[in-house]
């Protein structure tokens, strides 16, 4: 090793570039300048692709991480996206290269180590794979493609290469959903055997997004990328061929927590969907979606309904989990993650977790939850939501970092071989072949099969 340690600094860049070709090493000693901690690794070299309201989202979580450097960042919307955002990482001393060339910056760039790729669903599977074959592991954001066959590529890739690829279903990297897996469904047993689910992201009217006059892009560029216009690259979710519709973006991340929670993929989805408020925008998919799923789980057959609105936000997002013993309320919002026991139970049995500290009793809130407290409105001849005989039971859980950074958290630690994956390709897979469907069963206008092969890559 010379003076300035770069062998070792060699060693750390080949490590982290193949961690996830399974490599049962400890992390590789760095040199260290006298800035930095005697213990703490070298950063992980960071590029961002897509600086839309996702990629702004991501980023913001990965500065709050410790021990990474944001090299580059990638969009094409120079005049706006690309400079704030290469304004906003130079001032958190993060000195990245801009540029509106994907391929270029993977060209260009030799000491990454990862890749978040933000950019619309439709170039996905382009991007994240270009990166993988770049020798860089890749953070996705949901969902994962577009298409099966745009998810399906991914996953090949991933394998081919060895890389590292998470998908953005940030869920199961939050400790209140790991907590009801883990404790509420399986070591409790809380609810009996589930019977159903139920799960639903309401919306309220939202105009479509606009852009400064002076910053739009030009015809030659929006064609180059696959744009008719400058009202279809900014609200490109509703388009088909772009995204998926509201369904696919909302859903992607609850239809993965069913198939998550109850351990099992669907066996058949039906769905209806209008495209009815918003079609004098031009929009092309359904902005009212309501879903039924059926599953064969390890405890019996299950029945699951999901449902988006994208006009109305009264009862906003949540998913619950019903059996014949309790039921889950569980939300990323912290005012709905409950537990309700169903009358015929004997109340000590629940006591019982109480007194274990698994569960917090129903008539105590806690400080936190008092601050979060909202007022309710309530029509006289309208119950509110999740009646129940008594107070729900509360997750003694509660979640401290923005919902993305833990999920981040998760990716950069596996980077560094500390930990897996609480998403990978293959997962992330199932999911975008769950929720896919969706979008062709309304095309059908009847119920599909799914076949077990169509989830295995």
């Amino acid at each position: 090793m010379n003076a300035n340690g770069a062998q070792h600094k060699l060693s750390r860049r080949a490590f982290l570039r193949s961690a996830a070709g399974g490599v049962a090493v400890a992390l590789v000693p760095v040199a260290h300048s006298a800035t930095k901690g005697v213990d703490e690794p070298e950063p992980i070299n960071v590029a961002l692709l897509g600086v839309g309201g996702h990629g702004w989202t991501l980023m913001s979580g990965c500065l709050r991480i410790p021990g990474l450097r944001f090299k580059a960042v990638c969009d094409i919307w120079e005049a706006y996206n690309l400079k704030r955002a290469s304004r906003w990482l130079q001032r958190n001393n993060h000195p990245v290269t801009a540029y509106t060339d994907y391929q270029r910056m993977l060209d260009t760039e030799r000491e990454l180590d990862a890749v978040i790729v933000a950019t619309p669903d439709f170039w996905h599977a382009r991007h994240t794979i270009a990166c993988l074959k770049a020798g860089l592991h890749a953070y996705c954001e949901t969902p994962m493609s577009n298409t099966v066959e745009g998810a399906r590529n991914m996953v090949e890739a991933a394998r081919r290469t060895g890389k590292l690829l998470q998908i953005g279903h940030q869920r199961r990297s939050n400790p209140r959903y790991i907590y009801c897996r883990e404790k509420v469904l399986t070591e409790m047993h809380l609810l009996g055997q589930v019977i159903a689910a139920d799960g639903q992201w309401d919306r309220a009217v939202q105009s479509p997004l606009g852009w400064p006059r002076n910053c739009a892009l030009d015809e030659e560029t929006l064609r180059k990328y696959g744009y008719a216009s400058m009202h279809q690259f900014r609200n490109w979710r509703w388009y088909k061929g772009l995204g998926g519709g509201p369904v696919v973006d909302l859903g992607s991340h609850q239809i993965d927590v069913y198939n998550w929670l109850l351990g099992a993929r669907p066996h058949s989805v039906q769905a209806s969907g209008r495209s009815g408020y918003y079609r004098k925008d031009g929009f092309e998919w359904p902005d009212t979606v309501m879903v039924i799923y059926e599953y064969d789980t390890p405890q019996g057959p299950v029945s699951a309904s999901y449902r988006v609105l994208s006009a109305n936000s009264s009862f906003q997002y949540f998913e619950v989990f019903m059996g014949d013993e309790g039921t889950l309320v569980i939300s990323e919002d912290p005012l709905r993650s409950d537990a309700f026991r169903e009358p015929q139970i004997d109340s000590r049995i629940w006591a019982k977790w109480v007194e274990r500290g698994y569960l917090k009793s129903p008539r105590e809130l806690s400080a936190f939850e008092k601050e979060l407290a909202l007022p309710v409105y309530l029509v006289a001849e309208t119950p509110p939501p999740f009646v129940s005989k008594e107070p729900p039971y509360k997750l003694p859980v509660r979640v401290d970092k923005p919902r993305h950074q833990l999920h981040l958290e998760n990716f950069f630690a596996a980077i560094r071989s500390t930990t897996k994956l609480n998403c990978p390709a293959d997962v992330g897979y199932e999911t975008a072949v769950t929720v896919l469907k969706i979008n062709e069963a309304i095309d059908a206008g009847r119920r599909l099969e799914f076949k077990s092969e169509e989830f295995v890559v």
